[in-house]
């Protein structure tokens, strides 16, 4: 049994970015173009469809629920709505695989340890991180890109 769930941008979010054209918390103007490359949406954590697909381009705090020192930086989302991904599925198949870094945080934002992954085994990484105690949630993010893709909050 997984010791954590997984939690996409929230459908408020998403839904403000579609409704007003630009970021929460900093207005700034989202950009909106056809995906032309890989480009994960954080709403529904599926990939943007490459030349098929609008997304919007928005900047996106994911520390900002926490209140902690803000960290935002770009994020994709599907321009034309998308429903968010279940948090009581296991690890999106999305990015099972891929080069991640797991960064897993503890009160105040202070980061208790890292892990970068490039062998698919998400899950039994995500299940190590939250058996230390002091693990509160756990940032995934693209280890080529460096971007936020999502968090794992303890189940």
């Amino acid at each position: 049994m997984n010791r954590f769930r997984v939690e996409a941008i929230p459908t408020e979010v998403a839904q403000y970015v579609r409704a007003n054209g630009k970021s929460p918390v900093y207005g700034f103007p989202a950009h909106k173009e056809v995906a032309a490359g890989r480009a994960p949406c954080r709403h529904c954590l599926q990939l943007i469809r490459t030349q098929r697909e609008d997304l919007l381009l928005f900047t996106y705090d994911p520390f900002q629920e926490s209140k902690a020192r803000p960290l935002p930086g770009p994020v994709y989302l599907h321009a034309d709505g998308c429903a968010r991904y279940s948090e009581e599925k296991t690890f999106p198949d999305t990015y099972k695989g891929r080069p991640l870094t797991f960064s897993a945080y503890g009160a105040e934002r202070n980061l208790v340890k890292e892990m970068l992954l490039t062998d698919g085994e998400e899950e039994t990484a995500a299940n190590q991180l939250f058996a230390i105690p002091e693990v509160e949630y756990v940032h995934v993010r693209s280890t080529e890109a460096g971007c936020y893709l999502f968090r794992l909050e303890r189940a």
